[in-house]
C-alpha cells in the first residue's frame, strides 16, 4: 500500500436533512478542501445499506486496508453520531463531527466549531482524543437514555413535528398531549452497585454529557465528566407535577422540579416485570430487553477534537 494515501470516509444520514439544507457550496468546498490535504475521500449514506452495521464494517475495512488508516468524518447531529459510534468502540481510526444537529451537544461539550468548515479543519489540525461511552445493555448512549414519559414525549414531538413544522410550542403541546393520553406510572426495582431500591416513576433520566447536565443545573454533571453512571428519578406521580417536570426538563431547568432525586454509580441494573422496556437513547426510540444493564465504558471512543 502507499503509506503517502489518508483515506477519509464521511459518513452521513440524507433521511436527517444533510443535502436539505442545500448548503451544495458547502459540500464542495470540503471535497476540495480534504483533496488539496491528499485525502482519498468516500461518501456513505447510512441508507444505502442494509443496516448500518453493514455499512461500518465496509468503511472499516476501507480503512485497516491502508497504510496510514485516516479519518472517518460523521456528518449529522448526535443521533447519526450515536448509530456511527456504537459500532467503532476501541478502535484506533479516529471521529471527525461535522456537527450538523440541532443540539450537537457531543460537539459542543468537546469544544467543536459549529461552523462546518471550521470543523472540517479538525480532520487535519486537530487532535485524538478520547471519551467516555456510557452502554445499556448493547446499545450506546452519547448524551442520554431515559425510560418513561420521556420516550412518550418525543414520539408525540415528532408526530406534531411532521404535521405542523419544527415549533419550539411543540414540546409544550406534546407533553400535555402525553399526559392527558399516555401517562404511565413504571414501577422498576433499580440497582446501584450492589443496593436495591423499589421506585414508582413516571421518569428515569441518565445522563453521560456533562454539558447537558450542566445546563440542565444538575450536580451529577461531575459524576458523567469522571466516567461514571449518572441519573436522576421523578418521585411525583400526579399530572401536574408530572407536566412541571416535563416543561423543566425542556427547558433544561430539571433541577428545579420538585421531588427529583439523583444518583451516580459505577454500574446500574433496572428490572421490570416487562420482558421489553422503551427507551429513549439519544432522542431515538428502542425496545430492549429487561433487565437493563448499565455502566460507563471510560475513553472507548477517539474522536478529533481542537488542539
Amino acid at each position: 500500500m502507499n503509506s503517502m494515501l489518508k483515506p477519509l470516509s464521511m459518513i452521513f444520514n440524507e433521511k436527517s436533512g444533510f443535502h436539505a439544507t442545500n448548503n451544495d457550496q458547502i459540500y464542495e468546498q470540503l471535497m476540495r478542501y480534504w483533496t488539496d490535504l491528499g485525502f482519498e475521500i468516500q461518501v456513505f449514506d447510512i441508507a444505502s445499506e442494509m443496516s448500518i452495521q453493514a455499512l461500518i464494517e465496509k468503511v472499516h475495512l476501507r480503512h485497516l486496508n491502508h497504510d496510514n488508516q485516516g479519518v472517518i468524518v460523521v456528518a449529522g447531529g448526535d443521533g447519526t453520531l450515536n448509530s456511527v459510534a456504537n459500532y467503532l468502540l476501541h478502535q484506533t481510526i479516529p471521529l471527525a463531527i461535522l456537527p450538523l444537529g440541532t443540539f450537537n451537544y457531543v460537539a459542543r461539550v468537546l469544544n467543536i466549531p459549529l461552523d462546518i468548515l471550521e470543523a472540517a479543519k479538525l480532520v487535519v489540525e486537530g487532535k485524538p482524543k478520547a471519551v467516555h461511552v456510557a452502554k445499556i445493555n448493547d446499545a450506546i448512549y452519547l448524551n442520554n437514555a431515559s425510560l418513561g414519559l420521556y420516550p412518550l414525549f418525543i414520539k408525540k414531538r415528532e408526530l406534531y413535528n411532521q404535521k405542523l413544522g419544527r415549533l419550539p410550542l411543540h414540546a409544550y403541546t406534546s407533553g400535555l398531549d402525553v399526559l392527558i393520553r399516555d401517562r404511565k406510572e413504571l414501577k422498576l426495582e433499580i440497582e446501584v452497585d450492589g443496593v436495591n431500591y423499589a421506585v414508582k416513576t413516571p421518569l428515569l433520566f441518565l445522563g453521560n454529557n456533562q454539558l447537558q447536565l450542566k445546563e440542565m443545573n444538575l450536580n451529577i454533571a461531575k459524576t458523567a465528566e469522571e466516567g461514571r453512571v449518572a441519573g436522576v428519578v421523578l418521585a411525583r406521580t400526579d399530572k401536574l407535577s408530572i407536566f412541571k417536570t416535563l416543561i423543566q426538563l425542556v427547558r433544561g431547568k430539571l433541577d428545579q422540579a420538585a421531588d427529583v432525586y439523583s444518583f451516580s454509580a459505577d454500574h446500574v441494573r433496572i428490572r421490570s416485570h416487562q420482558k421489553k422496556m422503551t427507551v429513549a437513547i439519544d432522542g431515538e426510540i428502542i425496545q430492549l430487553d429487561s433487565p437493563l444493564d448499565i455502566h460507563v465504558e471510560r475513553n472507548a471512543l477517539t474522536l478529533m477534537v481542537p488542539q
